[in-house]
């Protein structure tokens, strides 16, 4: 098999991975090194830096022969599916070709389980060393540290790679025990506590020691798989909380389960992925991140999943009418943060303005407000948007109907002459 035919199964079978983002890296140029990692040029496989510009990287596995059989894996070990594995040479020399030709601007590695993690890590972390050091690559690496890998290991990749992920994969413990069982809960957090700790170490050694070798300076991010299992909203959201609150990570990456094999466990074959659900999750772990709201604030037991219709934010807001309305000229900065269509640059544009003079609700748009779903929520000078007359029940209608347009839409179908 030759490079080019490794190379289409094994971009192939690494697409179910989410977690390729934005790296937050910063890998500045070097004398005698090509490429950087610089935030205009953060290192994405098909999404968008700082500066708006879309940018990609290789994302592939080193092979998907897999020891493991984890049941909702395509390349688990009982599918029946084409098998390749690059050597460390032939993965690095295409990655540089590859970037020689700005195809690419990093790389983005995983793999299977081939023979045992430690096996598998070290094949990694020749293919890194090589780019490194003997091609000079200083551009971003994402690199997967599997479950079960020797703490030395990991630590050889953090030192070669911009970021480092461990995917949990599956919400809950017992969901692992019944789709994976090769893999267990301390398998999966030992190493990402190894990371949080050896990222802080190195960042307190950079304080002291300019040249000091740095470690996962991008972090660390996780993968978790929505719809496998019945784990509600609410669990997905704990289980994200207490990721960010305990590992420090930079995201937790959502992927709405697709059906790639039959078996009673899993949604059968015919089940669309919930891509809505999924979007969901991705607007609330926004929440969690850069507004301020607790995991309990936004789904409790007696609602454990958020309501398809309307985005988690306004859900809030409908759930906490007496919160509302905040007037606009007074509010602090984290109070703004909670009206419904205010985001993080709107509220900062507030505070900025409302120096110079008081603000009138005409001038919430040009600020950046999103009046469709803010005008419920707040006031300006003490007066609502002019005309504005709603109920609990026809707020909840307007709030549905300001994001229809935005939501996928029912298949259309050919009526039928005689049904």
């Amino acid at each position: 098999m030759d490079v080019l035919d490794k190379l289409e199964i094994l971009t192939d079978a690494a697409k179910y991975d989410a977690a390729c983002t934005s790296s937050g890296g910063d890998r500045g140029s070097r004398k005698g090194y090509i490429g950087n990692t610089s935030a205009s040029v953060a290192g994405c496989c098909h999404s968008f830096s700082a500066d708006g510009r879309c940018v990609s990287l290789l994302k592939v596995l080193m092979t998907n022969c897999c020891v493991y059989d984890c049941k909702y894996c395509v390349n688990r070990r009982s599918n029946d599916t084409r098998r390749a594995a690059f050597t460390p040479e032939e993965l690095a020399d295409l990655t540089i070709q590859f970037y020689r030709r700005n195809y690419i601007e990093g790389l983005f590695l995983s793999s299977g389980v081939l023979r045992s993690p430690d096996y598998t890590t070290e094949l990694m972390i020749r293919c890194l060393h090589l780019l490194r050091e003997t091609y000079r690559f200083n551009g971003y690496i994402h690199a997967k540290a599997i479950p079960g890998t020797s703490p030395e290991l990991v630590e050889q990749l953090g030192f070669l790679a911009d970021r480092l992920s461990v995917n949990i994969e599956l919400p809950s413990e017992a969901g692992l025990r019944a789709l994976a069982p090769d893999k267990t809960k301390q398998a999966i957090l030992a190493p990402m506590d190894q990371i949080r700790t050896r990222g802080q170490q190195s960042r307190e050694e950079l304080v002291k020691y300019r040249h000091a070798p740095r470690f996962a300076p991008a972090g660390q991010s996780t993968q978790l798989i929505v719809g496998a299992t019945a784990d509600s909203d609410l669990h997905i959201l704990r289980l994200t909380q207490g990721l960010y609150d305990r590992y420090r990570l930079k995201r937790v990456f959502y992927s709405a389960y697709v059906p790639v094999v039959e078996h009673t466990l899993l949604p059968s074959r015919d089940t669309k992925p919930p891509l809505l659900r999924e979007h969901r999750l991705y607007q609330a772990d926004w929440l969690l991140r850069f507004y301020g709201f607790r995991a309990e604030e936004l789904l409790d037991d007696a609602h454990p999943d958020f309501n398809p219709l309307v985005d988690p934010k306004c859900s809030w807001a409908l759930s906490h009418l007496d919160f509302f309305p905040v007037e606009v000229n007074t509010a602090d900065y984290e109070t703004l943060l909670r009206i419904p269509g205010v985001g993080v640059v709107s509220a900062k544009r507030i505070l900025a303005s409302r120096r110079v003079r008081r603000l009138r609700v005409e001038d919430l748009k040009r600020l950046g407000v999103v009046m469709k779903r803010a005008q419920y929520f707040l006031t300006a000078s003490g007066k609502m948007a002019e005309g504005l007359r709603f109920t609990p029940d026809s707020l909840l209608r307007g709030l549905i109907a300001a994001e229809r347009s935005s939501l996928p839409q029912p298949e259309m179908e050919q009526l039928s002459l005689f049904a």
